[in-house]
């Protein structure tokens, strides 16, 4: 019973610290601001992992791939403490397979971000358009929804892409998911 409610709280944490540190990939990705509150929070709470990696860990393709690699880390030291926890640890093979899941938990987490922000982002410009935590959020989904907006016109004034966008991120989060199951 301790150990799960250990397992828990560590996942937890490294979910969270994972999610900030993909959030921040993909908002430099995109080329969003981070002059606000959220972008602040994020660089703050970010800073003491990735600032450190890029002096290992060069950019690739315009891409922060320090804040990519810290991401994938984590998450990779969270299987191996869990593996530890439930007394796994000496299974041969163990390590290759937990690189290879913490990329996967990587995509999983990014897709469940950009659901989350896609939400978050619909809901706020009804109800509150003015909102700057609105604005940065519509700044870094517009990359993922411009391609589906070439494709499905607004009906009636209302932009369907983002249900379409996350119709495709439950595809490709059913297909981590069995490639997931596959390995074990």
């Amino acid at each position: 019973m301790l150990t799960d409610l250990l397992l828990l709280v560590t996942n937890t944490l490294a979910s969270f610290i994972t999610t900030l540190l993909l959030a921040r990939f993909y908002m430099q990705w995109a080329r969003v601001s981070f002059r606000n509150q959220l972008g602040q929070f994020i660089i703050q709470t970010t800073d003491w992992a990735v600032l450190p990696a890029r002096r290992i860990v060069p950019a690739m393709f315009g891409l922060d791939m320090a804040t990519f690699t810290v991401a994938w880390l984590i998450q990779v030291l969270l299987i191996l403490l869990t593996a530890l926890l439930q007394g796994l640890i000496g299974i041969d093979g163990l390590l290759p397979l937990a690189l290879l899941h913490g990329l996967i938990e990587v995509a999983r987490l990014s897709v469940w971000f950009l659901i989350i922000a896609l939400l978050v982002s619909a809901v706020m410009s009804w109800v509150s358009p003015g909102n700057p935590l609105g604005s940065v959020l519509g700044a870094l989904t517009r990359p993922f929804l411009q391609p589906i907006q070439r494709i499905v016109p607004p009906i009636a004034n209302v932009d369907l892409s983002p249900l379409v966008l996350i119709l495709l991120l439950q595809i490709v989060l059913y297909l981590i998911s069995a490639v997931s199951r596959t390995l074990h």
